[in-house]
């Protein structure tokens, strides 16, 4: 890049010169520059909408409709494309209020197997631009692209835009990248200039960037510890910027420390591939308190089958299954139970859940349920056949057989009698 140039085009990738709106080699206006664009390496892609993206791919009819992904009498939004979002729709949304703000939207329920296929193609292409990528979830991540500049011939910041490109134009989807000094400020970008957008955060812009900004913009700071530090006269980032790190830590003890190094900027984590994962869970919040245990068995049923095709989907299994409850007032019930061999059948843990279920449900009403595996290991130590229970050493083949036909034919080919039908009516 020659000296004249302060930055590149999106579109094209030509080199961008200091001043002017477009593009001069194509015209186009996502120019983007900043100073520390040829030195920073720490990058966070998200997929935009990722689950309605995916669908407007394969079905060209719904481009200018808008979209929600989710469903349910009780259910809620998973996400929704940017033209509902224009109407107020966010995810985590009730859907009757949904749809009251968007009437005309098209509703569709999510085919996860289907993310799946395209999260993994977006996360093989991210580990051609460098081995140091750490997921978050099916569709998003931190990447390090330290020392990569040799490979790819081009700075960090234009091998992320040429990836954007490339994913648009082979994927069929869009990305949002955010490039800053750490992982902190790298999410933080990703999410300022959605969809399409790329965004750059330096270190020395950090903490005047952040000070106007609300406390909940800090990572690790939810509803219940921002009314806290409310209460204590912190509101803004800037608030506790002009805090001692000391007074906070004596406050807060290690979180106060942290959240005073995050309101500069500062971020020491580093970006880690492959971290051993320690357990697979699924967790449902309902839209209305449910206390009957009648109901309640088949949402944990559900639950229990989404672990096991994680389970199955990762090639591992886990020996210990918890339940997870949160009560109508917001306290959080955990109770776990050891297996003697590690699973990945749903059958197995909602046994093992179910169990702990029971000993639970007394008329308590529950606003969120959840269930999941832990204790790790690789798949060929699981489900040993029950050489004196080979009713379970039936059920076992059964499910696995069943597996098989929902592979093929999608997730709602086959449900079990608990489940039928109960996403239409009990799950947010």
């Amino acid at each position: 890049m020659s000296e004249a140039a302060t930055g590149f085009c999106r579109d094209c990738l030509a080199p961008a010169p200091a001043e002017g709106r477009r593009c001069p080699a194509c015209g186009g206006p996502r120019l983007l520059r900043h100073p520390d664009l040829d030195r920073l390496v720490i990058a966070h892609i998200d997929c935009d909408a990722f689950y309605a993206s995916v669908e407007k791919r394969d079905d060209p009819s719904l481009a200018t409709r808008p979209l929600i992904i989710g469903g349910g009498k009780r259910g809620v939004v998973s996400t929704a494309c940017y033209i509902a979002r224009i109407s107020g729709v966010r995810s985590a949304m009730p859907m009757f209020k949904a749809l009251q703000l968007c009437p005309d939207a098209v509703v569709m329920r999510p085919d996860m197997e289907k993310y799946a296929r395209v999260g993994r193609e977006i996360r093989r292409r991210m580990l051609e631009l460098t081995p140091l990528v750490e997921p978050l979830s099916i569709d998003e991540a931190f990447l390090d692209l330290s020392g990569t500049e040799k490979l790819h011939r081009a700075s960090p910041a234009l091998v992320l835009a040429r990836f954007a490109k490339d994913v648009e134009r082979e994927v069929g989807i869009t990305v949002s990248v955010g490039l800053a000094a750490n992982k902190f400020l790298a999410k933080i970008a990703s999410d300022l200039d959605k969809p399409r957008g790329f965004s750059v955060i330096g270190q020395s812009e950090a903490a005047a960037f952040l000070a106007p900004r609300p406390v909940t913009a800090l990572w690790g700071i939810g509803r219940a510890f921002s009314e806290r530090l409310a209460a204590d006269g912190y509101r803004t980032v800037g608030d506790l910027q002009a805090a001692d790190a000391a007074r906070l830590a004596g406050r807060y003890g290690a979180l106060g420390l942290r959240i005073a190094k995050l309101a500069h900027g500062e971020d020491s984590r580093h970006v880690v591939p492959n971290s051993k994962r320690k357990s697979v869970g699924s967790e449902v919040t309902f839209f209305e308190d449910i206390a009957d245990l009648r109901d309640l068995r088949p949402i944990l049923r559900e639950q229990a089958e989404r672990v096991s095709f994680g389970l199955k989907h990762e090639d591992i299994a886990g020996s210990t299954v918890t339940l997870k409850l949160k009560t109508a007032d917001f306290k959080l019930r955990t109770r776990a139970r050891r297996l003697n061999d590690p699973t990945q059948l749903a059958d197995r843990i909602f046994a093992a859940a179910d169990a702990l279920l029971a000993e639970e449900a007394h008329g308590q009403k529950y606003r969120l349920l959840g269930v999941s595996v832990a204790d790790l290991c690789e798949s060929r130590f699981a489900d040993p056949a029950d050489l004196v229970d080979q009713t379970a050493t039936r059920k076992a083949a059964a499910e696995r057989a069943m597996d098989e036909v929902r592979q093929k034919f999608g997730k709602r080919a086959l449900e079990t009698g608990l489940v039928f039908g109960n996403h239409r009516r009990h799950k947010e």
